[in-house]
């Protein structure tokens, strides 16, 4: 390879949502309550199998789906972990480790911007982009549903007065 050739350069996936909700509660829906939201049919590896998904509160921690037979999943370790601002997860699925960042922004005190770059694309070979993304929309369509769900669910537990109370 000649010093005049770069390696190829694909773009992060980025995605947002404004939340009707504030920063800390919108952080904690996310982490805390990942499994009660996440769209395990069809955003998971175990599909109709996946009994729970769980994500640990930490720097080093994993999220990952559990199966009815007891199968856990990895889908990647926490690398970044800052609450309520944001956090960072490698993201094991595909073929080649790639990372999801969130940063959750208050915009006024009942208002948050989730922002979300799904990043390290350069990482897969054309094949393995071509399968990770064969879904019509691929990556970046998923994670808008993904977003979209979630700013509803954020919004329906702000509104329940008993949200506290029937917490995990």
């Amino acid at each position: 390879m000649s010093d005049n050739v770069r390696p190829l350069r694909r773009p992060p996936i980025r995605q947002q949502t404004i939340v009707r909700s504030d920063r800390a509660h919108t952080f904690e829906v996310f982490v805390r309550d990942l499994g009660s939201w996440w769209p395990t049919r069809p955003h998971s590896l175990g599909q109709d199998r996946v009994t729970a998904v769980t994500f640990e509160r930490r720097l080093g921690g994993r999220v990952f789906e559990t199966w009815s037979d007891g199968t856990e999943v990895e889908w990647g370790e926490v690398i970044a972990w800052q609450p309520p601002e944001r956090f960072a997860m490698t993201w094991t699925i595909l073929p080649a480790v790639t990372e999801v960042e969130l940063s959750f922004t208050e915009l006024a005190p009942s208002l948050t911007r989730v922002a979300l770059e799904h990043r390290g694309w350069e990482r897969l070979t054309e094949e393995q982009l071509a399968a990770a993304t064969s879904v019509p929309g691929g990556y970046s369509a998923g994670w808008k549903s993904i977003l979209e769900i979630f700013a509803r669910t954020v919004e329906a537990a702000a509104a329940d007065p008993r949200d506290g109370e029937n917490s995990r």
